[in-house]
């Protein structure tokens, strides 16, 4: 791909070898992979690649692990290397500030993110949980019952009193869903307490996120940039891999299909993201693939940030398309594999020999091979990364907390809500059958009053169809009583996603019923 100019409409610049090296817009959805050694320059090419996205209207999310890339918010401070940099591809330097949100899974460092249990399905909590087959089976029938009989698992404590419940009832339930047995409920139990010390209970729970909150743009018609603060996440490798599917699978189901559009409609870089591959299962694995190939036609462009390519197995490689190789070092026969594979993954130029290259490439400096506009890669080119136009490193707290107080959506997430879920209403069932024994008898006055038969309809049933659903949940909310609506009252936007997230953990029942499973929500 050549031109004369380094601002070609529909582009994105990327950096110059004999000639521009620029991403095309209408092929950004097809996935790509920016890789390299510690301290080669990935973080800059991010960032870069996510101004450029930002500048034509797209929305970015990128995971921030190392507390650098928050910089994009900030304007560039005119280093003498990044001048030079400039002055060298021969482009001019003009330092920008980029539209951003600042995302916190734990809600320290930006706009709290939550899912609720039922959202997340009962294969992304297993693989939360590390569970074994027989533990993961007895999670899918906790799912199951609660599903049938209209008990809400929003966060930690829903589960753990589902879990109870399934206990206090196996032998009923065995009859139906095959051996329950309470030691692997210990089990699973007792895994929820290492995950809620992780902290993952600040993750699980409601308001809900609303993925659409990402999918903006300012007032100038740039891409938001949605930084998620992943420095004390990523010590968490199941927390966040899991998190990262969770909301790949969300954007899977919310977003219409379009095919090949002029540009992406959202752009997901995936820092470290040999977290997502290390010890994942078979059954994770395919999701995974069949997610990257997918989602394409949604028009989110998935990338993936690492260190070497043999780092992403090979189905999902297969997938990413546009490439920039950073350098790798050579100092064990292991590294010289890992050399010659990357080398290999390129169309090769005759110009130079890719593995001996991709050694001797200084800092700033990568292959680059983009997908030409009839989609086939482009020969492997030594190139010169553009400078990013805002700051790069980090920011100060001050700094962040100012762009968090003045964002667009400050106040939707912040108070979080706990309404009346499987926990409350198990609690309230358990207390009604205290109260029910007669005095002196030691026998409740009606023994199955209270105990709710597995499979058996229930008042909340599903045979008012989807919007039935969405519509009695919603109604049941608002004719509640008082003491739910007391809890609701925090703000006008805090009730709104309320009524979202309910909506999805309940009004979607039968859908989900048909799609949970796979990522908790791409095929069962």
């Amino acid at each position: 791909m050549s031109t004369d100019t380094w601002d070609m409409p529909g582009t994105i610049l990327v950096g110059k070898s004999a000639t521009f090296e620029r991403l095309t817009l209408s092929l950004g959805n097809r996935h790509g992979l920016v890789t390299g050694a510690t301290g080669t320059g990935k973080t800059v090419t991010l960032q870069k690649l996510a101004e450029g996205f930002s500048n034509a209207g797209v929305p970015v999310i990128a995971a921030d692990v190392k507390g650098d890339l928050a910089g994009i918010a900030m304007a560039g401070n005119g280093r003498a290397a990044l001048t030079q940099r400039a002055a060298a591809i021969g482009i001019p330097y003009e330092p920008d500030r980029f539209p951003t949100v600042f995302w916190d899974v734990f809600g320290q460092q930006g706009h709290p993110i939550r899912a609720t249990i039922a959202e997340m399905g009962p294969l992304l909590v297993a693989r939360l949980l590390e569970l074994n087959p027989v533990q993961e089976g007895v999670l899918n029938v906790a799912f199951k019952v609660a599903d049938e009989q209209g008990l809400l698992l929003l966060d930690l404590k829903d589960l753990r009193s589902m879990l109870q419940y399934i206990s206090e009832h196996a032998a009923e339930l065995t009859k139906s869903y095959g051996n329950v047995a309470p030691a692997t409920i210990g089990t699973i139990q007792r895994q929820l307490l290492v995950l809620e010390a992780q902290g993952a209970t600040s993750f699980l729970g409601e308001p809900a996120l609303d993925i659409l909150d990402f999918i903006a743009t300012d007032r100038d018609g740039r891409g938001i940039v949605n930084i998620l603060a992943a420095d004390k996440l990523v010590r968490s490798p199941r927390l966040y891999a899991t998190f990262l599917l969770w909301f790949l699978s969300e954007l899977f189901q919310q977003l219409p299909e379009v095919g090949d559009p002029e540009k992406p409609k959202l752009v997901f870089f995936f820092d470290e993201a040999h977290l997502l591959f290390d010890n994942a299962p078979k059954s994770l694995m395919d999701a995974i693939e069949q997610v990257v190939r997918l989602i394409r036609s949604k028009g989110v462009g998935v990338y993936f940030v690492t260190q070497n390519p043999l780092d992403v197995p090979d189905t999902v490689l297969g997938q990413l398309s546009n490439r920039v190789q950073h350098a790798l070092r050579a100092f064990t026969p292991r590294d010289q594999r890992a050399v010659k594979a990357a080398a290999d993954t390129f169309r090769q130029n005759p110009a130079f020999d890719t593995a001996s290259v991709i050694t001797q490439l200084a800092v700033g400096e990568a292959l680059v091979s983009m997908l030409q506009k009839d989609g086939t890669p482009e020969i492997v080119q030594r190139s010169l990364i553009a400078p990013p136009a805002s700051r790069v490193g980090p920011i100060t707290p001050a700094e962040r907390q100012a762009i968090i107080d003045n964002g667009p959506i400050t106040g939707k997430y912040d108070t979080a809500v706990d309404r009346d879920s499987a926990f409350e209403i198990l609690k309230a069932r358990a207390e009604g059958r205290a109260a029910s024994v007669a005095p002196g008898s030691g026998q409740p006055s009606s023994p199955q009053a209270n105990v709710p038969q597995a499979g058996a309809p229930q008042a909340a049933s599903q045979s008012g169809g989807l919007l039935g659903e969405v519509g009695g949940a919603l109604g049941r909310l608002w004719n509640s009583g008082a003491s739910s609506r007391g809890r609701l009252s925090t703000g006008q936007m805090v009730m709104r996603s309320a009524l979202q997230s309910m909506a999805r953990s309940v009004g979607t029942q039968v859908a989900r019923e048909i799609i949970r499973g796979v990522l908790g929500g791409i095929q069962k």
